[in-house]
């Protein structure tokens, strides 16, 4: 487990084009973004996970925008879905459960836009335990956990991935024990690299430039 972030590639200004998606999701249809950077070499894809949908979460978040942008930056095509029962998605809030499969419905769309592409899986807060959830059901290679919400949401009854698996934190955080958050991640087998933005609290106001470059440090070279 290490603390900090390593050095990143200089990031192009070239937004990638937001295409409005529908996904059909177990509940009903899931109203979707896919952001797919020039010259997509299809070699990479994410999906990332809003925060909670009973206080506000949606994929216009923007930790998740950052996180996604992050990852574009670095050739990757991503999609952001709102949960069942946020704007156009079907369906009603179910305590994670259903959430899971929406994030699953989510991947297999990803990884059949995409076929042969590398699955990512990010999500921040709520997002983070979908997506915590979710990454032991599908072939994903990567997992992002961004301010989990250790203590609010029972992470013990799940196992933890099998795959690289970065936890980000910010030591200011109000709304998640980041201490807790700690703790967690250092019992956890395998255990998470942990990246502590120091001052940083839970929606990283004024820190998502270095909330990117937190992502874009556990990316390598390719």
């Amino acid at each position: 487990m290490s603390e900090g972030a390593g050095p990143v590639a200089p990031r192009p200004s070239r937004p990638a084009p937001a295409e409005k998606v529908v996904i059909a999701g177990p509940a009903g249809p899931l109203e979707a973004i896919c952001e797919v950077p020039e010259g997509y070499a299809g070699r990479d894809c994410a999906v990332v996970c809003h925060p909670h949908p009973l206080y506000g979460g949606t994929m216009q978040n923007k930790v998740v925008h950052s996180t996604a942008r992050a990852l574009q930056e670095r050739g990757f095509a991503t999609v952001r879905f709102n949960f069942r029962g946020v704007g156009a998605s079907a369906g009603a809030f179910d305590d994670g459960r259903g959430e899971t499969l929406d994030a699953l419905a989510a991947c297999d769309y990803a990884l059949a836009r995409w076929p042969g592409a590398r699955l990512t899986l990010a999500g921040f807060s709520f997002g983070a335990f979908v997506a915590y959830q979710a990454a032991g059901r599908r072939p994903a290679v990567r997992l992002y956990t961004i301010a989990p919400p250790v203590g609010r949401f029972d992470f013990a009854e799940h196992p933890a991935p099998r795959v690289p698996w970065i936890v980000i934190q910010g030591d200011r955080d109000e709304l998640v024990d980041s201490a807790r958050v700690l703790a967690w991640a250092r019992g956890a087998s395998p255990p998470p690299t942990v990246i502590v933005l120091e001052g940083a609290e839970h929606f990283f106001h004024g820190r998502l430039n270095e909330l990117k470059d937190a992502v874009q440090s556990q990316l390598g070279d390719g």
